[in-house]
């Protein structure tokens, strides 16, 4: 067996093992202090994990390292198409549970916003509806953690730019009810932030984008 028939085997077990497990390449990178682009090498077979990983990712998948080093055999592979059904079902379950935090996390942030309201509004507090806009950065930037955390990047450039529209919106308000001051050229910056994130993300493009 040459080195490269080596590589593509245990990239591809790799790759069944993640899948059967319901793991992106970004959990399966995290649990194993790895970079994703370092398991996207490995399954691709341009490169192959030391000993050592191979004997992590046998205990992570709970099988032994034989399953990672040699052929798929017959009774693997029908353990493989027994639990073809559940892995996608597995899957779409994990992308709806992330949804439901997204939207619980959305609805957090507004009912802290129109709490907030509320109490000012109680005190007559001048611009206390300014409140809800502050809440549009908020939204995003906690949405952004969250999608970061999870490797989901397809929606980062729209966040980041609601993140930055919305925080420019929020100052020129502070600006011009507080102190009358109409900093409209403040947008001005919001257009060149604009362009420079959609070059920053035609450098690094998301894993969708290149695909």
């Amino acid at each position: 067996m040459t080195n490269e028939e080596l590589k593509t085997r245990v990239g591809t077990n790799i790759s069944r093992l993640r899948r059967d497990a319901g793991l992106t390449q970004a959990d399966l990178a995290e649990k194993l202090n790895y970079s994703d682009k370092a398991v996207s090498k490995w399954e691709r077979a341009e490169s192959m994990p030391d000993l050592l990983t191979i004997v992590q990712l046998a205990e992570l998948f709970g099988t032994d390292i034989n399953q990672i080093l040699s052929s798929e055999d017959a009774p693997a592979a029908a353990a493989a198409a027994d639990a073809a059904p559940a892995a996608p079902a597995k899957r779409h379950k994990r992308i709806a549970d992330k949804g439901i935090i997204q939207k619980l996390c959305t609805i957090l942030v507004w009912f802290v916003a129109l709490f907030i309201y509320t109490i000012v509004d109680s005190f007559d507090v001048a611009y206390g509806w300014t409140t809800f806009f502050f809440a549009i950065p908020v939204n995003a930037i906690v949405l952004l953690s969250l999608r970061c955390a999870w490797g989901m990047h397809n929606w980062n450039k729209v966040l980041i730019s609601i993140i930055m529209w919305g925080s420019l919106l929020c100052i020129f308000l502070m600006f011009y009810l507080t102190a009358q001051v109409n900093i409209w050229r403040i947008f001005l910056l919001g257009l060149l932030g604009q362009i420079g994130i959609v070059f920053l993300f035609r450098m690094f493009p998301s894993e969708s984008e290149e695909k």
